[in-house]
C-alpha cells in the first residue's frame, strides 16, 4: 500500500511546499534555494510557472503543509 501512496503524491504540491517554505523564511533568493529548487523541478519534470499556478490555487493547503500543521505540528 505504501507504494500506491507514493504514486498518489502530487509533485506540484511537493514543489509548492518547498518553495513556500523558503519564501516564508525570506530565503527564496538564496543560492541554496535556487540549487535545491531547480533540482526538484528538473527531477519532477515540472516548470516553475506550474508551481506558481498551483500555489495560487491551493495556497491554504500548501501553507498548512509548509508550516508543518498537516503532520500535526504546532
Amino acid at each position: 500500500m505504501a507504494e500506491n501512496e507514493k504514486k498518489k503524491r502530487d509533485p506540484l504540491f511537493a514543489a509548492a511546499v518547498l518553495k513556500l517554505s523558503f519564501r516564508l523564511a525570506n530565503n527564496e533568493n538564496t543560492s541554496a534555494f535556487k540549487f535545491v529548487y531547480e533540482g526538484v523541478l528538473r527531477d519532477l519534470k515540472i516548470e516553475d510557472d506550474a508551481v506558481e499556478k498551483y500555489l495560487g490555487e491551493n495556497y491554504e493547503k500548501v501553507l498548512k503543509a509548509a508550516r508543518g500543521k498537516e503532520r500535526g505540528g504546532a
